[in-house]
């Protein structure tokens, strides 16, 4: 399989999302994401099949599939390739056209002649049913009908009713060009503002690609060996190149400081606007600013495998995904068209025997085309989605997909594992016993066997016992909730680990890590871990919110209770390995959708099984790549942000739904009785969009915690 990345422009709305996705789907792709929105299209792709033949047929729906410019450049778009183009080119005929209904007060006797309307109107109508006219045909063809059928008819009808007239010399009765024009003009304008409005919704996505490309100042040695600084894009760095960061400046890259220290402002990535203190070794992430010190580094990734790469193309992932509440959109939007028409025929018909006449039965019919808006239900979910998930990767939380910033309203209880999640996972040496053997040689087996775990108690310790004389071994393997196991080339068994490995040796179960050697117990050692500042404030709120707190815990029961009465947790289980964690998830997940939060490797099952499983930044890879959101504040202090974020995502989605059925419930009836023109609806169907594309902007600012 081979991911494919593309832009595709021409769409409109989220049928046309709808259209593309299904064709893809038709031709066997997989992993589809369309994000009408900002036109990236990706999907997984057979080896054998065709990107030619599959660019071919984009474009056959109607759409075009942009090649990637040249970096630096700006792609030429040709005159009449956008909506602001089309909308300028009508506006200056539809506004003569319109001057002839203010014919009592200025006047102007040759715009009554229908021919010179008749060539003020054929330019609007050419450019016109050249996009809305195709986009139809196309539309109607791979039987996805789309509002531009609405507006093709519509135009088509006033102007072809007009031009009749013309030809029969009956004008004063059929005249409404002015309509066709108007139709058009106003929907160009409103597809204008509509597509300014969506794309207000991307500008927290848009903060972060800014700070992507910027100057580098590169460390280079010149034939004597000294130092040279060189100018140069970050685009063009290499994992492994020096360079030199001063005060003030942007870090161009991911890297890691060499020398110096500093105090760095992450607020672009992680919303925490305290600068942070980084030393040598520190790794810094780029986009971030430092505010004090100057340091060299070295850097680390480059490309996609930089940090904001990566918060980057998750987002625009998670805004290609659909989230349930969309699917009942997308059944609608599908049938929509067909309805409408349905309709329009209807009011013709029923106003044709009601009135008796011709021309208003025809005029209410094309406002009823007009007036009707299936973009707005298309774009009620995508809009409010993408504001979301730009606020969420704006503040430093990372959602993998849409469903999950949906799912977020139903969670009733949150499970958290205890180190590094609620605790700091900073540990120190407190204590340790030797028995039969000397403080060095117990030292050595220690650092030997607990250097091979990532586990946080495991780093303290090989950081307080560090040596020279390491033992090397024949196999070594971590066994998940139990600890490390190594045999040497004398074929002797050592374990480091929990009380598990040692309760047939001792009865004391209160200690960390116990080593034992061929069955016998050589000794245990006590680490301290302070619980995390923010973790009380977070338990509290939680519980004020009605949400059930759960200390999920490969710890003892002891360590656990201790937690447990300091924050307040609603329930414990303790001393669970990896295998009894998944068994608790799956048994909570049963009772109510459960969010987990942890960090280690062996929370990465339970993560995976949760309703959301949510992960810290500085957690295991494994840990991360099985949750569906990542906080990015090194902490929990965004927990919070995250509920409240899906919340009242789903509360604007709800409302834009709500205002997209609402509005085609009056909107249709008024047009079909005659209280609206063909004129008018064409501007209000416009400004419908514009009004879930504002409502939903509204997330930016909006409090939701």
């Amino acid at each position: 399989m081979e991911t494919v990345k593309w832009k595709v422009e021409g769409m409109t709305c989220a049928n046309c999302a709808l259209t593309i996705n299904k064709y893809l789907d038709k031709k066997g792709m997989s992993n589809i994401r369309v994000n009408p929105i900002d036109g990236d299209v990706s999907f997984d792709m057979l080896e054998s099949s065709k990107t030619d033949e599959i660019k071919k047929g984009i474009d056959d729906l109607g759409y075009h599939v942009i090649d990637k410019p040249l970096e630096g450049t700006t792609p030429k778009r040709p005159f009449l390739s956008t909506t602001l183009h089309r909308f300028l080119f009508c506006l200056p005929f539809t506004l003569i056209l319109m001057l002839h209904m203010l014919e009592s007060i200025i006047h102007i006797h040759w715009l009554m002649n229908p021919w010179v309307q008749l060539g003020l109107c054929l330019p609007v109508f050419i450019v016109g049913m050249n996009f809305f006219g195709k986009s139809a045909i196309i539309s109607i063809r791979n039987k996805m009908p789309n509002m531009n059928v609405l507006v093709a008819l519509g135009a088509s009808a006033a102007f072809l009713y007009s031009l009749l007239g013309t030809l029969i010399g009956q004008a004063d009765e059929f005249l409404f060009y002015e309509t066709a024009a108007t139709i058009i003009t106003l929907v160009f304008f409103g597809n204008y503002l509509e597509d300014a409005s969506m794309q207000s919704t991307q500008r927290a996505l848009k903060a972060l690609m800014k700070s992507q490309k910027v100057m580098a100042n590169m460390i280079a040695f010149d034939e004597n060996h000294q130092e040279v600084i060189l100018p140069i894009e970050n685009t063009q760095l290499k994992v492994g190149d020096l360079i030199l960061i001063r005060s003030g400046e942007q870090v161009p890259i991911d890297s890691k400081i060499l020398w110096g220290d500093s105090h760095v402002n992450e607020s672009l990535l992680t919303g925490e606007t305290i600068p942070i203190h980084k030393k040598a070794k520190d790794k810094i992430i780029g986009g971030s600013i430092l505010e004090s010190g100057s340091v060299k580094a070295q850097v680390t990734a480059v490309g996609d495998d930089t940090v904001l790469s990566g918060i980057l193309n998750l987002v625009k992932q998670a805004q290609g995904e659909k989230p349930p509440i969309q699917h009942l959109a997308d059944k609608i939007s599908g049938i929509f068209v067909p309805i409408v028409i349905s309709v329009a025929l209807l009011t013709f018909i029923g106003n044709y025997i009601y009135l008796k006449e011709f021309t208003p039965a025809l005029m209410r019919s094309i406002a009823v085309l007009v007036i009707a808006c299936p973009c707005a239900m298309g774009l009620a979910t995508p809009a409010a989605i993408a504001v979301g998930l730009g606020r969420a990767a704006r503040t430093g939380i990372l959602f993998r997909n849409a469903t999950s910033l949906e799912n977020f309203k139903n969670i009733r209880q949150i499970v958290f594992d205890k180190t590094g999640t609620l605790t700091t996972g900073s540990f120190t040496m407190s204590d340790y016993q030797i028995n039969g053997v000397d403080e060095d040689q117990f030292k050595s087996i220690v650092f030997s066997l607990e250097k091979y775990s990532t586990h946080p108690i495991a780093v303290s310790i090989t950081t307080s016992f560090k040596t020279n004389k390491e033992i090397r071994w024949k196999s070594i393997e971590e066994v998940k909730g139990i600890g490390m196991k190594g045999i040497d080339n004398e074929g002797n068994e050592y374990w480091a680990g929990s009380y598990k490995i040692a309760k047939e040796l001792t009865t004391e179960g209160n200690h960390n890590v116990y080593i034992v050697r061929n069955n016998v117990l050589i000794g245990w050692l006590d680490v301290q871990d302070e619980i995390r500042t923010e973790a009380k404030e977070v338990i509290t709120y939680l519980k004020k919110m009605n949400l059930k707190t759960i200390l999920l815990s490969g710890d003892r029961k002891e360590k656990c209770l201790r937690i447990q009465n300091e924050l307040g947790l609603d329930e414990i289980y303790a001393e669970q390995s990896p295998e009894e964690k998944l068994k608790i998830i799956t048994a909570l997940n049963k009772e109510t959708p459960t969010a987990m939060v942890g960090d280690g490797i062996n929370d990465a099952p339970a993560l995976a099984k949760a309703t959301i499983g949510i992960s810290l930044s500085e957690a295991s890879q494994l840990a991360i790549q099985s949750a569906q959101v990542v906080l990015m504040n090194a902490g929990l202090k965004k927990l919070p942000t995250a509920l409240g974020l899906g919340k009242h995502t789903y509360i604007t989605i709800k409302q834009n739904l709500f205002w997209a059925f609402f509005y085609n419930i009056i909107a249709i009836p008024v047009a079909a009785f005659g209280l609206l023109t063909p004129t008018f609806g064409a501007l209000v169907m416009g400004l419908s969009d514009v009004v879930l594309a504002i409502n939903s902007v509204r997330l930016f600012i909006k409090k939701v915690i």
